[in-house]
Order: structure tokens, then C-alpha cells, then sequence
């Protein structure tokens, strides 16, 4: 008999029509993302250039198009009053769900709710390939994907910080939550295209603290370097062959969760099949994730993890579990919001490792899992990696992030 391992939990509401999603209705009614609406209808279009990793050799001055759109659509709709709290404030609405942490891949579920079901009101613009050398933006474009499905970025009405939204790729073929190549590395070129080092994805998996079954990334502003940014890293020396795509591979030192840091590639797509390869391994094998793409999509962290197979099981200490605080990439990456504030004022480094300390998975099982994902991505160790480890040898980087404050508003303080 199979056991199912599920956790109640409070999942941040991330639509206006979240609360409404399981009632009946006897029509639409109203300009929704589903069929019965979004075929039809117009929205702001933002075509992004045929390579948008070209942002990276260009002026600052010509790379701000999709920051000043993004932020500027934002605030749009908060002024009409569609977000639930004002995210300076830092107060938090929640609902009660429940979902399996045993099953990174789950069937989409059309009853439930889903971005289908969000009102075009919170969509900011469409994102699409424009196929040119130049982006550009329309304030009203129809559906441009003829051939697919369009991609949408919608706000979360919910935010952690300035400017959170959501990434959906292929909105209308309702694509349960599950990376593939093409949908990471349409993530890949929006990091790029907004070429800021302050604007990061992220991608939680099923069992690794996603709340809609819906596939999508989240992004937003923050304009600090996030602790993971600034961990040393152990280069893990690849064979000759491995290396012709330009990817490289790195492991995380003396960080709370272990994990991988995927970089380079003669071109994005190349990034992006390694790392979505290796991301196809973890939930075909039920393993559940986190990936923070940040440095303009030109730096992935990968996060194998199992902190709620641990809760459900009963493993997690009542201490930790009083914060109510969920390791997703954002906390994995050490952006933590805190919902009590007696958390908040004895929020110091030693608390933080705690929690995230558990989330990690052992030495043993994180290397038995690269061996795999390796594999599954074609890469290959060289026999250095094993001689180096031998004698506890081998290259270590620290890699600074820069800090020049964006000309935004500031969110939650986050303590450093």
C-alpha cells in the first residue's frame, strides 16, 4: 500500500481569484487568462530581442527597457489597489491548503486553481521572442503566438519585495510544474534581457514548497547581493568533451544547503539544456528542488533538497517549525521573511543556518544525487576531481556581488 505523506501549510495567496478558484460559475464573466477569453483579447506586449545575453556587451543606458516596463506596470497595479498588502508594510494574507510532498510531479488539476483563472487585470504584459535585434514594447498587441500558447508575466498579489512577479510560460496549455528546456531557458532570457545582477528567478518544484501545480517562475528586485551570491564555490573539473558547450560546474563551500552552481555556456541555450537536463533527472526520480538563476541568467544554483519530506515525516524540530518560515529558493538563497517578530529580532546567522541546515540533503545522498544529474546533463567529471578530493585539494572561488542601489523603492529590511 502506497503511503502518502502530505502537510498542511499556509501558502501565500498569489492572485486575486485564488480564494474564488474552486467555486462554480456558470460562465466566465469576466476577462480571464483561459480560452474562453485570452484568444481574443489584447494585452501589452514585450517582444524581447533574438539574443538577449547581447544586453551584456551593450551601454547600461540602452539595457533598462524591460526594468523601467516591469516596474513601471507594477506599480500601475498597485495603484489600482490589485495587491493585497503593501509590501512595505510586510504584512501577509494566508489560506489553508494541503498538498503531497511525496510526488514532485503531479498532474495538472484543472479544479483547482490556476493562472487560467487570473483576471488580465494582474497580467503586466505578454513575453515573447521578438526575433529581431531590438526589443521593443506595445501598450495593446493581440495574442502574437500563433503556434503555441503565449507567455505571460502577471504580478503576484502577494510580494515579497518590490516588483514580484511571475513568469508563465505557455499560459493556456496548462502545463503542470515541471521544468523543460524550453520554458528554463525562456527564464534564462528574461535574466538576461532585464541585465540587471538585481533581478533573480526562481523555480521551486512540487515537495520543494510550490503551492500552485501551474508551471511558473517567480522574479523580483532586490537590490543587495543574496548570501548564496557570495559563497565560495569548489570547481569541479570536467572532461575535454564535457566542455565544448562552454558550461561550467561548481559545488557550494561552507554554505548551509548543499548545492551546485552552473555557469557560462558558449550560448544560453546551452546553459539552459545542462541545467534543465539535470532538473528533468531530479523530478523524474521524485527529488524535490530550488533553482535561483541570478547573475543576468549567467549563474544558476541548483538545490536538491527535503526539508518537507523531513516535516511530514515528523523530523523537524517544533522549534522551527513555530517560525512557520518554508525553505523555498528565496530562504534557500538566504532572503528569509520572518512572520513572527520575535523571529525577526533574534534573527541572527546562527538562526538562519539552523533552519536551512535541514533543509540540505546529507553528504552521501547530495553526491549520489550529482552523480546522477550528471549523467542525465552529459557531463563528466575529469579524473582530477577525484585526486583532488582525495587530498582535499582543488580551486576554491569567492565571487563578490557588487552593490549599487537601484533607483526603486525599498522593501523589507534584510539584515546582512
Amino acid at each position: 500500500m502506497e503511503m502518502k505523506l502530505t502537510i498542511k501549510r499556509v501558502p501565500t495567496v498569489v492572485s486575486n481569484y485564488q480564494d474564488d478558484a474552486d467555486k462554480p460559475r456558470a460562465g466566465c464573466g469576466r476577462n480571464c487568462l483561459g480560452d474562453c477569453c485570452l484568444p481574443a483579447s489584447k494585452l501589452p506586449l514585450y517582444a524581447f530581442k533574438l539574443d538577449p545575453a547581447k544586453h551584456l556587451q551593450e551601454d547600461a543606458a540602452s539595457t533598462k527597457l524591460l526594468v523601467d516596463i516591469l516596474l513601471s506596470e507594477w506599480e500601475d497595479r498597485m495603484a489600482r489597489g490589485l495587491f493585497r498588502y503593501d509590501v512595505t508594510a510586510c504584512e501577509t494574507k494566508k489560506r489553508p491548503t494541503e498538498f503531497r510532498v511525496d510526488r514532485v510531479l503531479q498532474p495538472f488539476d484543472p479544479a483547482k486553481f490556476n493562472f487560467t483563472k487570473v483576471g488580465q487585470e494582474e497580467v503586466l504584459f505578454q513575453f515573447e521572442n521578438g526575433d529581431g535585434d531590438d526589443s521593443y514594447f506595445l501598450n495593446d498587441a493581440p495574442i502574437i503566438a500563433v503556434d503555441r500558447a503565449p507567455n505571460v508575466v502577471a504580478i503576484n498579489v502577494s510580494p515579497i519585495e518590490y516588483g514580484h512577479v511571475l513568469l508563465i510560460p505557455r499560459v493556456l496549455d496548462r502545463l503542470p510544474q515541471k521544468i523543460d528546456p524550453e520554458s528554463f531557458l525562456l527564464a534564462l532570457q528574461m535574466a538576461a534581457e532585464a541585465a540587471s545582477p538585481y533581478f533573480r528567478l526562481g523555480y521551486n518544484s512540487l515537495g520543494a514548497f510550490a503551492t500552485i501545480n501551474h508551471l511558473h517562475f517567480q522574479a523580483y528586485y532586490l537590490s543587495v547581493p543574496f548570501p548564496v551570491e557570495k559563497a565560495a564555490t569548489h570547481k569541479i573539473p570536467l572532461s575535454e568533451d564535457t566542455m565544448k558547450n562552454g558550461v561550467t560546474v561548481s559545488k557550494l563551500i561552507n554554505y548551509p544547503v548543499r548545492g551546485l552552481v552552473f555557469e557560462g555556456g558558449n550560448t544560453l541555450e546551452d546553459l539552459a539544456n545542462v541545467v534543465s537536463n539535470a532538473c528533468i533527472w531530479l523530478q523524474d526520480n521524485n527529488v524535490p528542488y530550488n533553482v535561483l538563476i541570478s547573475d543576468c541568467g549567467k549563474r544558476i544554483f541548483l538545490f536538491p533538497q527535503c526539508y518537507a519530506e523531513k516535516q511530514a515525516l515528523g523530523e523537524v524540530s517544533q522549534e522551527l517549525l513555530d517560525t512557520q518560515v518554508n525553505p523555498a529558493v528565496w530562504e534557500i538563497s538566504g532572503h528569509i521573511v520572518l512572520k513572527r517578530r520575535s523571529d525577526y529580532e533574534e534573527a541572527y546567522e546562527t538562526s538562519a543556518w539552523k533552519l536551512l541546515a535541514e533543509v540540505s540533503l546529507s553528504e552521501e545522498r547530495f553526491e549520489e544525487v550529482k552523480a546522477y544529474i550528471f549523467s542525465a546533463a552529459g557531463l563528466v567529471q575529469s579524473d582530477e576531481e577525484e585526486e583532488e578530493a582525495s587530498k582535499g585539494e582543488g580551486t576554491t572561488t569567492f565571487a563578490p556581488v557588487p552593490v549599487t542601489p537601484l533607483p526603486v523603492a525599498e522593501g523589507c529590511l534584510v539584515r546582512q
